[in-house]
């Protein structure tokens, strides 16, 4: 998928996807992998779109508009995690997901939270370059083709006499376009020839900090040329891997990684989306005792990157002021009202997702483009098993989730998930045993196989 960058932080390219997607076709587009959730599908299409409308302002005044961060409430697998993800394919943006609860608070061994502001960096990053490379991928390949040639027919030595000099002029013109003809046709693939290649680069440095253990976001090479990493050795390969040694070096030369950097930060800064999961077991108040980290410390730690601060990392400094934050929490223990004020006040927008019904889990096994159904089909048909449910049986298999999630505890869709490999499981054993049959998952074939669960409360409790 070819992914648009805008032409300014003013403006977007008329082709962005911002500007492509109205509010109404950003819900369309996730209803076609989430079922239900029309509010929250609704204020992440309203937050999407108004980013488009910021940059067509003016810039002192579009610096003035903040985003609306959003806080999703709701059970366990109702899709908040899903639905944050879709809208960042959707609109090829950075995104991030973590977890709340692994931040510690300032003074605390363990991962800081302006670490997660360098992971989205680094996400950006990637995405950046890989848009360059596939800018350059033609020059690239351009290039591997001469060096190959190169290779595979070396200049040859010069001469002295004329006539051997007048025979060089025509014939390796001619040889070196053969060669070009049966490199393309890769008649020549399994040629073995010998090159100077790279040694491996070494893994990043590490270092341990008061903000817990933070990556070194370079390599030894990129200060020290030729430390540990920049010396090369002749290694003896096929065309066809030598073929990819190459591609490798040229991709790296043509691209410009200081524009990458500066990208990836626009990026990053216009465009950037995290989702904070498990914002509910931050919440809460301390009574003071004891050694532990405190939530609300986290909290407190939380509360500048949310708000709008700059911080430090490999490829410059990041300004978090309009990344959008998506929070998410089931909050059975605690409230949105037990986190404190000020981080209450940067999530203006609350949605509560409802619990999955018995409709809801039928339609999830059938309607979106990666249905459950459809996978187990897919997976099972890699082996020529032709597995078909009749509607009797779908209803049967949405009825229990519903009885279990009811008489349990409510883990949402991923009930179906231990359901179907219930059901399945003698069929999956089975495998290329059922090669060419046609195997219809009844009603009767669902109870029979789920009856001593459901009816058990105790040991569906542990199995379910």
């Amino acid at each position: 998928m070819a992914i648009v960058l805008p032409e300014s932080l003013e403006r977007p390219a008329a082709d962005a996807p911002e500007a492509e997607l109205t509010p109404q076709e950003i819900v369309a587009e996730l209803d076609k992998y989430i079922i239900g959730q029309k509010a929250a599908k609704k204020a992440v299409a309203i937050a999407l779109r108004n980013r488009f409308r910021r940059r067509k302002l003016p810039p002192a005044l579009a610096d003035e508009i903040a985003p609306k961060n959003i806080l999703m409430i709701g059970p366990t697998g109702v899709g908040k995690t899903e639905i944050s993800r879709r809208l960042a394919k959707l609109t090829c943006s950075p995104f991030l997901k973590i977890e709340a609860s692994k931040f510690t608070e300032v003074g605390y061994v363990g991962r800081d939270v302006e670490s997660m502001i360098r992971d989205l960096v680094r996400i950006s990053a990637d995405l950046v370059k890989q848009e360059k490379i596939a800018e350059i991928e033609g020059k690239a390949r351009a290039a591997v083709e001469e060096r190959l040639l190169d290779i595979l027919l070396p200049a040859p030595k010069p001469r002295d006499d004329a006539s051997g000099a007048a025979e060089e002029e025509t014939r390796p013109g001619d040889t070196r376009e053969k060669l070009r003809a049966q490199l393309r046709e890769g008649l020549l693939d399994d040629r073995t020839i010998e090159m100077e290649v790279k040694e491996k680069t070494t893994p990043p440095l590490e270092v341990v900090s008061n903000s817990g253990i933070e990556e070194i976001g370079f390599q030894i090479q990129e200060f020290l040329p030729g430390f540990l990493g920049g010396r090369t050795k002749r290694r003896r390969m096929k065309v066809k891997e030598a073929r990819e040694f190459i591609l490798e070096e040229e991709e790296r030369r043509l691209v410009d990684m200081d524009q990458v950097s500066r990208l990836a930060i626009e990026r990053v800064e216009q465009s950037g989306i995290i989702f904070l999961d498990e914002v509910d077991k931050i919440a809460g108040r301390e009574s003071g005792h004891g050694p532990d980290v405190s939530r609300e410390g986290v909290q407190r730690d939380l509360l500048p990157i949310i708000e709008g601060t700059t911080v430090n990392t490999r490829f410059g400094l990041v300004r978090t002021d309009h990344i959008l934050f998506i929070g998410a929490g089931a909050f059975h223990v605690s409230k949105p009202s037990d986190l404190i004020p000020e981080l209450q006040g940067r999530f203006p927008i609350r949605v509560e997702l409802t619990p999955l019904s018995k409709d809801d889990f039928v339609r999830i096994l059938t309607e979106p483009e990666n249905a459950l159904l459809k996978q187990y089909n897919a997976l099972l048909g890699a082996e020529d098993v032709d597995l078909t449910f009749s509607e009797e049986a779908i209803g049967e298999i949405a009825r229990d989730a519903e009885r279990v999630n009811r008489a349990l505890e409510n883990i949402g869709a991923r009930r179906l998930h231990t359901i179907m490999e219930r059901l399945l499981e003698e069929i999956s054993f089975a495998g290329p045993e059922n090669a060419g049959r046609a195997i219809a998952i009844q009603v009767d074939d669902v109870r029979a196989a789920l009856a001593d669960l459901v009816k058990d409360e105790d040991l569906s409790r542990y199995v379910l």
